[in-house]
């Protein structure tokens, strides 16, 4: 059996295909850089996280993006030639107007060598590429403000929309119609739907004509797939979702879900992804091999595919990292490439992080992070930072966005806010927390030495719904400074899509750019 999710942590609008023996499966990434994750699959069991696509600010500018806004839903495709890779990206998504800008690449190898962008539209988000049996080529998304399903034919040739663009779908009723996906099975073309809107009424739904401009009629069967809100034991949030089907001709559907603690609706880990085998009965409608309508915690692995471990994967979610000369493609940054502020070689062995602005800020934040893909976590760091004010802090950051966050970070507290090294005026250990940005010391500051490296741990509880912090000194014994409750960094306190993360981090508000040095960082699933 499959074990869902089979992408945890914060792994949302799950876009997949096969070429030959091989799956991919793209994931939104909002504004965390680089755009757009892939993962690779031989058995739809295992997976490896391949680099990502969008690399190059010419091909994404999120600096001064809102949270949650970035890249929504990206829709992954191959044609026999290139894999081509369509996106959306936000601008603003809480005004009665959205600024939802679609782009195409393509590359010939998924692992690298990605075009530069073509712009396509604006007038809707969660777009997808239908390559048609007869060559042609079709841009699909849903309209900004929900009220239906677009298609427009795609020339590779021109790189551009041409002819008519047609609302084929109104949508089935159940509000909130988005991420479009359509499909030439047989006689029919199958438009697969998001609806519901991405929270607990989550849902996928269909529908299907004999033309890919319509009329599409309705699955009466509809939702084929959504949670049961009522369980707490089940899956949640399930809905948007992909199609593949395998070499041996079993079908099966990836989506997103999410896993609340039992009696809770905090979602730490944010939306994720699962699959599920699916089958078509004998009029020709996709269904839940299993015969009801809920996502399972388990499915039926494909027949016919052995079993697939990537050796090098083995362990790379949890472990050590001691900073060798290139980051692993785990690691993420804020809207932007970290190059600017970070390097790998100024202190071999180390990270070296300049400040920039503070965390609060949506253009240039210092920090690189991990997303949180387990309820039950151990995270550790070390640094070398000597500052010369309060407006200079760096350590250990567990954030959600912009607003909320908590930071175990060493500053300096002096008096008039004047940089100063004056041993009479001591470095400081903050626990601070920003929840909707109102932001407050956890703890009294504690003075510490000014020099030397400091140890920064925080444990998060079996249930993920706390988090503990402890620093030491020696980096053997450990002090714990405070238990927090981590509901300010779930997607429903901070009405967010992207799960929580946790970064090193560095600020210097003086402008200054302030250097921080960071030993390793550690990740253990406890």
């Amino acid at each position: 059996m499959i074990q869902n999710p089979i992408l945890p942590g914060f792994c949302p609008d799950p876009s997949i295909i096969r070429v030959e023996d091989d799956y991919y499966i793209a994931n939104s990434s909002f504004e965390w850089w680089p755009g757009v994750k892939i993962y690779h699959s031989k058995d739809l069991r295992h997976y490896e996280q391949l680099p990502s696509p969008l690399t190059r600010m010419s091909q994404l500018n999120m600096v001064g993006e809102p949270d949650s806004c970035g890249v929504w839903a990206p829709d992954i495709s191959w044609d026999g030639e290139y894999f081509w890779l369509i996106y959306t990206d936000v601008k603003t998504r809480t005004s009665g107007f959205f600024n939802t800008h679609n782009y195409v690449v393509k590359s010939k190898d998924i692992r690298g060598g990605w075009s530069e962008p073509v712009y396509l539209n604006s007038s809707g988000f969660d777009p997808s590429l239908f390559h048609d049996t007869d060559g042609k080529k079709y841009v699909v998304n849903m309209i900004n403000n929900f009220k239906g399903i677009l298609v427009q034919e795609y020339d590779p040739v021109q790189e551009c929309l041409v002819g008519e663009v047609k609302n084929v779908f109104p949508g089935t009723g159940r509000n909130y119609t988005e991420g479009p996906h359509i499909y030439h099975i047989g006689e029919y073309y199958y438009l697969l739907m998001a609806e519901g809107g991405t929270s607990y009424e989550h849902m996928a739904t269909m529908a299907r004509a004999r033309s890919i401009w319509g009329p599409y009629e309705e699955d009466t069967g509809n939702p084929v797939l959504t949670s049961d809100v009522e369980n707490p034991e089940e899956l949640q949030k399930c809905g948007h979702a992909d199609l593949v089907c395998t070499q041996n001709g079993e079908w099966y559907m990836v989506h997103l879900c999410a896993r609340p603690p039992k009696g809770t609706r905090q979602c730490v880990l944010g939306r994720e992804t699962a699959i599920q085998k699916m089958v078509w009965n004998e009029e020709g409608w996709l269904r839940l091999a299993y015969g009801g309508r809920f996502g399972q915690w388990e499915t039926e692995e494909p027949e016919g595919i052995a079993e697939y471990i990537f050796p090098e994967e083995e362990g790379k979610d949890y472990g050590r990292d001691d900073f060798g000369r290139v980051l692993d493609v785990r690691y993420t940054s804020l809207r932007q490439p970290y190059d600017s502020y970070a390097s790998l070689t100024e202190r071999p062995g180390y990270l070296r992080l300049y400040g920039q602005e503070s965390l609060n800020s949506c253009c240039n934040v210092s920090m690189i992070a991990r997303r949180q893909q387990a309820r039950h976590v151990q995270v550790e760091t070390s640094i070398d930072f000597v500052p010369t004010c309060r407006e200079q802090m760096a350590g250990l950051a567990y954030m959600y966005d912009t607003g909320n966050f908590y930071l175990l970070v060493k500053t300096r507290d002096e008096e008039y806010g004047c940089p100063s090294l004056d041993l009479k005026i001591p470095a400081k250990l903050r626990l601070i927390r920003s929840s909707h940005f109102a932001v407050d010391d956890v703890i009294t500051p504690i003075a510490i030495p000014e020099n030397g490296p400091l140890f920064l741990r925080t444990v998060t509880t079996e249930d993920g719904l706390h988090a503990k912090f402890y620093y030491s000194l020696d980096g053997q014994n450990f002090l714990e400074l405070a238990e927090v409750p981590t509901n300010i960094l779930t997607d429903e306190q901070s009405e967010g899509f992207t799960g929580a993360h946790f970064g090193m981090y560095c600020h210097d508000m003086t402008g200054g750019r302030k250097w921080a040095d960071f030993d390793y960082f550690e990740i253990l699933r406890k």
